[in-house]
């Protein structure tokens, strides 16, 4: 079974990635980095916080585990 704060580390340097990314993306996508940028906080807030959830619950699912 995995930690709290392991999920939480995942779910942050996962969602670091995707901001670099999302930013990018933004960036050439509307021409503008405060468009982009803002687009990706917001995109990257969002995912975080259900990447956590979606960690969590799968971790108290035993189902196709070998325990």
């Amino acid at each position: 079974m995995e930690t709290r704060r392991r999920s939480v580390v995942k779910a942050v340097v996962w969602n670091a990635m995707g901001l670099v990314m999302m930013a990018l993306v933004g960036l050439i996508a509307t021409g503008s980095a405060a468009v982009g940028g803002t687009l990706a906080i917001v995109n990257t807030g969002i995912g975080l916080t259900m990447y956590v959830i979606y960690e969590r619950v799968w971790a108290g699912i035993t189902w196709g585990r070998n325990v």
